[in-house]
């Protein structure tokens, strides 16, 4: 076996394996996905600089809707509505890329139309852009399949909401103006609702997790509970409050400020995207 069919192997059994099959994610393959997470940050970060857009809360708001149409897409391939070779266009990691070059061609064709004149907003244009995109992806789900379990995608809406208010509430009383800013409670709230579906899909419908961290969080915790999953509400507050303090509190400079705001964007990604697929699929019994 020569040194190509090594590395091909390689390749095959910790990346395109898991993409073909759906399979869960492994050590080798999240990692290399976090590195390669971290250097394209810094390229949408220059990009963005390129085409002088501020990641501020308006701009946040207007990509949302991107991030529940990548979600939603990613249900209809769960729901076997694309063939081969078609659907690996739609299964993660790939997904993110092709979502990434149709957000980012949507953006420059609405900020190209504010430049000449022909809307008055490119923020208003591209929101509604994807608003759209998502209400064709929801229609396409109910053609495709019907709605299953209402009370379970419910119940995830209310324990998101819930457990979100308890820590506003909290921050509140206790003067903690980190987590009553609206972007910073926002954030947190995509991952105590990524949480929330973890804990319905695993203990109410016998779904599994995927990822390695809250796997090997969920297994120990297992050890002790007959609801391990529950570990995922205080591991996502253990883990995001004090990312947010860092960047809220660390970082001076504009250069910085900028970075923060597409980290912040970044973690507002990662909890949104899975939070909304994992909903979703649970609405319509995937």
């Amino acid at each position: 076996m020569n040194i190509i069919d090594t590395v091909w192997q390689y390749i095959y059994k910790y990346f395109i394996s898991g993409i073909i099959n759906d399979t869960s994610y492994n050590p080798v393959d999240t990692l290399v996905y976090a590195i390669v997470l971290g250097i394209s940050l810094f390229g949408v970060l220059k990009l963005l600089e390129k085409l002088d857009v501020d990641i501020d809360t308006r701009f946040m708001i207007a990509v949302t809707p991107y991030i529940l149409a990548g979600s939603s897409l990613r249900v209809l391939e769960d729901l076997k509505a694309f063939m081969p070779p078609l659907k690996y266009l739609f299964v993660t990691p790939i997904i993110y890329f092709f979502m990434f070059a149709v957000t980012i061609s949507l953006l420059v064709l609405a900020i190209t139309l504010e430049r000449k004149g022909k809307i008055k907003d490119y923020h208003a244009f591209f929101g509604y852009a994807g608003l759209v995109w998502t209400a064709i992806n929801i229609i396409s789900l109910l053609a495709v399949d019907e709605i299953t379990n209402p009370r379970a995608a419910a119940a995830i809406l209310f324990l998101g909401f819930a457990t979100t208010g308890i820590v506003y509430l909290v921050s509140r009383q206790s003067g903690f103006a980190l987590l009553t800013d609206k972007l910073n409670i926002s954030i947190l709230f995509t991952h105590l609702l990524d949480a929330s579906s973890t804990f319905i899909g695993m203990d109410w419908l016998g779904y599994y997790e995927k990822h390695v961290a809250p796997t090997f969080f969920i297994d120990m915790a297992g050890n002790y509970t007959d609801h391990p999953s529950l570990v995922m509400y205080p591991l996502k507050l253990l883990v995001f409050i004090p990312v947010l303090y860092m960047l809220d509190n660390k970082f001076d400079t504009q250069k910085e400020k900028k970075l923060i705001s597409m980290m912040k964007l970044a973690i507002l990604v990662l909890g949104l995207s899975p939070a909304t697929r994992n909903t979703l699929r649970i609405l319509m019994g995937v």
